[in-house]
């Protein structure tokens, strides 16, 4: 485990890897950031345009940059899937896995392990501060990572297992 700035670690050791995987922070892009009642606002945090345009013209693996479906007009051109927004240099075919009930509200920590398939106790955050459903909420699909995965690598997807039949 890596603990430290993700986007400077990025910059520093990309050509260490044969792909990539980045979800930079969301909450700045999120929809809730428009329509929530704080009276603060703040701007779009645009580390997440700084790594699909270094990973554009720098990194000659796949690449994978996933954020939230914002509250704008993406800046750069993306591919949505469910609640996500996919940036890549390899072409997919993807589906979401759909989100249980009540999945921004009410649903339990439970639930939301159950349905990603990842069980852990206590608050996945270090400082403890933060909210383990938010966690929990931003993580994508397990099966989705999968299908990016494979696309990545060449595995065409199995599209009747995926429930789509071209």
């Amino acid at each position: 485990m890596i603990i430290g700035d993700a986007h400077q670690y990025l910059l520093d050791h990309y050509q260490e890897y044969d792909g990539i995987w980045s979800s930079p922070p969301c909450p700045t892009h999120s929809k809730m950031a428009k329509a929530t009642r704080h009276p603060k606002k703040s701007y779009p945090d645009m580390r997440l345009y700084q790594e699909i345009l270094f990973l554009q013209h720098f990194f000659t693996g796949p690449w994978i940059v996933e954020n939230v479906d914002g509250y704008y007009e993406p800046l750069i051109p993306a591919k949505k899937v469910g609640r996500h927004l996919f940036w890549t240099n390899f072409d997919f075919v993807a589906v979401d896995t759909p989100t249980p009930p009540n999945f921004i509200d009410s649903v339990s920590k439970q639930d939301l392990m159950n349905w990603l398939g990842i069980h852990y106790e206590g608050n996945i955050y270090l400082n403890g501060n933060h909210c383990h459903n938010q966690a929990l909420r931003n993580c994508c699909h397990p099966d989705l990572g999968l299908q990016l995965f494979n696309a990545a690598n060449g595995i065409p997807p199995d599209l009747e297992q995926m429930g789509l039949m071209l």
